[in-house]
């Protein structure tokens, strides 16, 4: 009975001790968090209307980004307006965005940002 008594007693030690030494799983969602630097201009950046850096998490839609950090308006996915910046009546300008200085392939409700991205919308002439 004693014997067997100080088996169990190792047997629950060892496994107390291996369960406190597991790792708790939480790194690789921390790992997917961080920011993205938004920067909104106008004329190819000779104004900068503000600068923002902004928490989110990999595979954050920008669209979604945009509507939870700024004033912004839009038509059918695409932006026309930021913090009240928009082209006027007639005015050939629309807002054309970059994602690490390479313009947007896919549309921003479309877009997945990663971590560190570089964001600039920029209210320029289309032409």
């Amino acid at each position: 009975m004693n014997k067997m008594f100080f088996k169990l007693t190792a047997l629950l030690l060892v496994f107390g001790l291996l369960m406190g030494c597991a790792s708790d799983d939480t790194s690789s969602s921390e790992e997917n968090e961080g920011s993205v630097d938004i920067t909104i201009s106008k004329d190819n950046g000779e104004e900068i209307v503000t600068e923002k850096e902004v928490p989110i998490e990999d595979g954050a839609i920008l669209m979604d980004v945009m509507q939870e950090n700024f004033d912004i308006e839009e038509d059918e996915g695409f932006i026309t307006s930021i913090e009240g910046e928009a082209p006027e009546e007639g005015e050939q300008k629309a807002w054309m965005f970059f994602v690490n200085d390479e313009m947007g392939a896919v549309g921003a409700n479309e877009l997945e940002l990663q971590v560190d991205d570089r964001v600039t919308f920029d209210l320029q002439a289309w032409e």
